[in-house]
This record gives structure tokens, sequence and C-alpha cells, in this order.
């Protein structure tokens, strides 16, 4: 009897350890924590061209305590603002907690900016210091950092005033680390600017650590150390809070690709417990099985018993997600079809929807709890509502602090009763899960006074493969027309028979469309749209205001144009 009851007691016992969720009330607990608790589990593993170097924790936080103390000695004034310009690497989320440590406020810079968008921000944040990382040209891009002391990493080859190596191995560790509160600013965050300039987002402690803690209990893992990919920019909220933060506080390891060229044999090398990707990302993996495995076979093989499962676990392990318990989606929405064909995988994708000002307290649909073509119910701590004209309003503990030095922006984006507004159109089903129709800065006017919101036309355009991005315009012509960046697998087609590829998506599209939606003229662009010409942002979002821009002085003779498909 008393071995009987022994057993149930640890039964119970191990069951209430693994369900338990521990909770942080900032970044650096949660660090301190894993680090005195598992000082041998591997926080980062960082590529180099001479292989790979794997960080424990204990070795990260010797390294970060190092670096935070000669932050110090710099004696710059409390909470002074330290910008981190690099790609993702093992160093940036060191860098970030060596900030924090040393009591000063992170400011990231998106590593693909120009030099002049690079000084807007130092200048603007009035940063001390710049710790400088992984980059790909920073010679191009050093002239923006002029006006600050710069801290090179000689391992990705920045050679600086100053390097973190000499730093780190001149110090030694800080022992009695700030307590960090709630209310103090952790960070600076500036927008990625699909309208207008970049503006920074401020952020206090307490909103990263209660969405970490939200995250934590919303999308239990139960997995010990679990593994993190981390390449989309940490500049960016999303993965900043979903991978930095939402790993941190789990006791992650971190895994960073190599190189663009590397990036695919990498995540497969990690085999990552979560993963985050934006539609493109989706949309380039879907295009990279069915180049190996044609619609038809794949259906073929899907149809056999117990050959559709080899198939499925195959093809998950190919594209680096066999071991994945958490996978989503955001920055924009991801078509029906492309959903319900990766579930047909076995691939579950959980689309989310959130903004840097709301710190991605927002909304997010949770696995059990799936609904395909919306993103989500508000997470827990989230009140959200829609306006009279349908804009959805949002208000948690998590909102940001405000614009650094725009009292007057800020004031525009908060209603009086202090929700912020999204910008984004919105309708909430009887479930209450939320789908995002538009967003009201991209609606525009044709020269007939109507108005038209191009978002739900874009996601029904995007259906066809051959479409890789899609920006509906039509101010000041009587139609809207199509501006369309072909895929691969567009590119590979003739004209003519990409002319009736997209010929045939506007006929079954537009039937379902009001009169004044209907679309006239498809274009195909003959340069595609990058970050790197300005056209996406670092998230791989068009930028709707760069495009128009440039191409607004052609949709007259477009419109007038014989061809239905023209091809610039």
């Amino acid at each position: 009897m008393v071995k009987f009851t022994q057993i149930r007691f640890f039964t119970i016992l191990n069951t209430i350890l693994t369900n338990y969720t521990m909770n942080f009330d900032s970044p650096l607990s949660a660090f301190q924590h894993w680090e005195s608790t598992t000082p041998n589990n591997i926080m980062f593993n960082q590529p180099f061209e001479d292989g790979m170097k794997t960080y424990t924790y204990k070795d990260a936080g010797k390294e970060i305590r190092k670096l935070a103390n000669a932050i110090k000695t710099l004696n710059y004034p409390e909470k002074s603002k330290i910008t981190i310009l690099s790609k993702n690497c093992a160093h940036w989320i060191m860098s970030d907690l060596a900030i924090q440590m040393a009591g000063h406020i992170t400011v990231p810079i998106y590593p693909t900016i120009n030099a002049e968008s690079i000084y807007e921000i130092v200048d603007h944040s009035e940063s001390k210091a710049a710790i400088v990382g992984k980059l790909d040209n920073y010679e191009a891009q050093k002239a923006g950092l002029r006006d600050v002391f710069k801290i090179g990493v000689k391992a990705y080859g920045i050679d600086e005033t100053e390097s973190w190596e000499n730093m780190v191995a001149t110090h030694e560790p800080m022992q009695d680390l700030p307590i960090q509160t709630p209310e103090e600013l952790l960070t600076i965050m500036y927008t990625s600017g699909t309208t207008g300039s970049p503006k920074g987002v401020m952020h206090k402690v307490g909103s990263f650590a209660q969405l970490a803690n939200t995250a934590s209990e919303a999308f239990k893992m139960d997995v010990k150390n679990p593994s993190f990919f981390s390449y989309l920019p940490l500049t960016h909220i999303a993965e900043r809070i979903g991978i930095e933060m939402y790993g941190l506080f789990q006791g992650a390891s971190f895994t960073f690709p190599y190189s663009l060229e590397t990036f695919a044999n990498d995540l497969v090398a990690t085999q990552p417990h979560s993963f985050f990707a934006v539609p493109r990302i989706w949309a380039k993996f879907q295009e990279g099985v069915l180049a190996k495995m044609p619609q038809k076979k794949l259906n073929r093989l899907l149809s056999i018993p117990i050959i559709n499962n080899i198939v499925r676990k195959k093809i998950k392990a190919k594209l680096g997600l066999s071991r994945a318990v958490t996978i989503f989606s955001g920055a924009a929405p991801l078509a029906l079809n492309v959903l319900e064909w990766y579930k047909t995988l076995g691939i579950e994708i959980l689309q989310a929807y959130g903004m840097t000002e709301d710190c991605i307290l927002a909304h997010f649909n949770l696995p059990g709890a799936n609904k395909f073509g919306t993103v989500g119910k508000p997470l827990k701590g989230l009140t959200a509502k829609l306006s009279p004209e349908g804009e959805i309003l949002v208000k948690s503990d998590c909102l940001m602090l405000g614009y650094y030095k725009e009292p007057e922006l800020t004031a525009e984006v908060f209603t009086d009763d202090g929700y912020l507004k999204t910008g984004d159109i919105g309708e909430y089903d009887h479930d209450g899960y939320l789908t995002i129709t538009g967003r009201i800065k991209d609606q525009f006017k044709t020269d007939k006074g109507k108005y038209i919101s191009p978002a739900p036309i874009e996601m029904q355009f995007s259906k066809n493969p051959d479409v890789e991005l899609i920006c509906i315009v039509g101010m000041g012509i009587p139609q809207p027309i199509a501006l369309v960046v072909a895929s691969e697998t567009g590119k590979q087609k003739g004209r003519e028979s990409l002319a009736q590829s997209l010929i045939q998506t506007v006929e079954e599209l537009n039937p379902s469309l009001e009169k004044v939606e209907k679309i006239e003229k498809i274009v195909v662009m003959s340069e595609d749209w990058t970050v790197d010409n300005g056209l996406l942002t670092p998230t791989l979002k068009i930028k709707r205001n760069r495009v128009e821009k440039i191409h607004m002085p052609m949709y007259k003779a477009w419109f007038e144009a014989k061809e239905r498909v023209i091809f610039e």
C-alpha cells in the first residue's frame, strides 16, 4: 500500500511539474533562471565559415555579463540608448541582454537598410553607442553610425575602434544584476514602415514579460530546452517576442542560418520545435515541394494508406518541421488554399495578427482552436472591439508607451478611452474569430468616386501559383488593375501561357466582385519587388506607397491599352 501511494504521489508530482508553466517578471530574471538551473544546456548554435560554435547558458552568461560590465565603464547616463546593427546571430541576443544588464535601452536597427536611414534612427533615438555584428555590407552602412561609439564583433569581420572580443577579455563578469521593474522602458523599436517614415515604438519591461508568459501558457510545448530557429529580423516585433523572448522564457536553444543560400539546409539540420514564417516563405516552401513532387503525384500518394504517412513524414523532415509543435504565420494574411494544402501534409499553421504598437498581445489561432481564414481570437489580457467604420481597436497592459518624441502622433493612434487604433479593418464571426478585410490606408478611390479595399481581392488573386506578389491599384482610373510579380513557376512559362493563366484567374474572380471592384487589366512587372529595391519591408510585406509612387504615372496608359495583360 505504501509503495502504491509513493508511486501515485510521484506520478502526480511529475504531471504537475510537466504541465507547470514557469512565469518570469522580466527578460533578465528569465535568463538568470536558466543560467543557474540549466547552465550546461545549449543556448546558441552559431554558424561560422569554419563551422558551428555552441554556447551553453553558462558560456553565454559569462560573455553577456562581461560585456555588460564593459558597457558600464563607458559611463553613459542611466537609461541611455544603445543600438544593435546586425543580422540575427548569437551576438544579437547577447547584446540585447548585456544592454539591459548595463541599465540601458536597446534600439534595434534593420540590418538591410542604407546608411542614411541608419543615421536617421541613430540620431532620432539619441543613441550613444552601437554594437555591430553580422552584416552583408557594413562598409556601405558604416557612415550611418558616424556619430556614435562603435563596438564591432571581429568574429563577423567587423573591425572597429573597439571590439566585442577585447571588451569581453578585459572585464570581469557583472555579478549584481539590476532588478527590472515592469514600468521601466526596455526598448525603442522602429517600425519597418510600409507607409511613411519609421516611428520609434517604446515598450516597457512588463509588456515583454506579460506577452512571453501569456505565450508560454497558451502554447504549452512540454519540451525541455526546446529548439528555436531565428532568421526573420530580430528587429521586428514578431521575431523579437515570438522567438527571442518566448524562447528565453522557455529556456530554449537558438540556432541561426549561416546565409540565405544555406537557409534551407540549416533549417533541416535544426528541426526546431517552434517555427514562424511569413506568407511568402510558406509559398516558397510549397513551390519547392511541388517542383520535386507534382500535385497529381502528391495527391495519389496521399490517398494510399500507410504510404501517405510515410510521405507526410518525409516532406515535414525535408522542410525542417518534423519536430515542430507550434507553427505560425503572420505579417500578412495566408491564403485559405495554402493553409488547407499544408494541412493535407499534417502541417497545421496557426495564423496570428499583431503589430509593433500592441507588442503582439493580440489575436491568435491556438492549437485545438484554429479556424482557417481567420487570425483567431483575442489572447488573454486583450480587449478588442470594432469602431463604427469597422476599424479594429485593441486595449491591453502591453500597448506601447507611445512613439518616441512624437506626442502628437501618439495621441492620434489612441481613442479617448485608451484603445489603440490598429488601422486595420476587420470582422468577427459568431464564434469570436477575427478576419482582416483590409487596411484603411490601403483603400483607394477610382475616378468614379468609389472606394475600394484591395486586400480581399489580392488574397483571392494570390491563389494562382503563378503569382508571387500582387498589388491591386486604381487611383484616378475607372476600374482597378492588378500589378503582378510572377512566381518562379510563372516565370518558367512563356508569355502567352502566363497571360492566359492570369486572365483565367480574373475571369473566375470578377463575378464575385462588386462592379466597381472588377479588375480590368493585369500588368506583369519586369522587376521583382525586394527589400533591396525598397518595395518590400524587411518582413517581406509590400510597401504599397512606394509601389504606387513608382507606377502611378503609368496607370492611365495601362488601363487604355488594348491588351488585357501587359508585360512591363
